[in-house]
């Protein structure tokens, strides 16, 4: 199956990976509505990676590059009926080439409950480094994860007496 990346925004594209989005896990599982997934995916900080399957959107990828956690993927999503393809794992190689162009570190989030992505992201590499309790809804952490070539910053740590 031959899969293009393409960095697109059209509003008919962000409607669609809406769509996508709201309808499939995790999302359904935390109460994400369209509208919510549509108001993210529609903030122009971020930048979007969709991964076509001919003309259809059969999944997409969100990088911020802003704030504290520089290089962090704010959404990885695939059509339910995409998965198991390799299409999760071309989206995040797209990412981490865009993001270790700029900084050293990739972050993402992972619900606890979703074990099926915990795997995922840590046969890629991914390592967890922090626990947000009951981050989006009561009942589920979200796991931060980190894959990293180095600090951000170059300078040594100085003991201050």
């Amino acid at each position: 199956m031959h899969i293009s990346i393409k960095k697109t925004a059209s509003p008919a594209v962000l409607r669609k990976a809406a769509e996508i989005m709201s309808n499939s896990s995790p999302w359904t599982a935390l109460g994400i509505k369209y509208k919510d997934c549509l108001k993210t995916l529609n903030d122009k900080s971020f930048k979007f990676y969709g991964a076509f399957h001919k003309r259809e959107l059969a999944g997409f990828i969100l990088i911020e590059n802003r704030g504290l956690l520089k290089g962090y993927i704010k959404v990885l999503c695939v059509d339910e009926r995409f998965r198991s393809l390799g299409i999760g794992r071309k989206l995040i190689k797209k990412a981490e080439r865009v993001i270790f162009r700029i900084y050293p570190n990739v972050f993402l989030c992972v619900s606890s409950f979703n074990k099926r992505a915990r795997l995922f992201y840590k046969r890629l590499g991914y390592k967890k480094t922090g626990t947000l309790k009951d981050f989006l809804v009561k009942g589920a952490d979200e796991y931060l994860l980190r894959k990293s070539k180095g600090p951000l910053r170059k300078t040594k740590y100085q003991k201050i007496s």
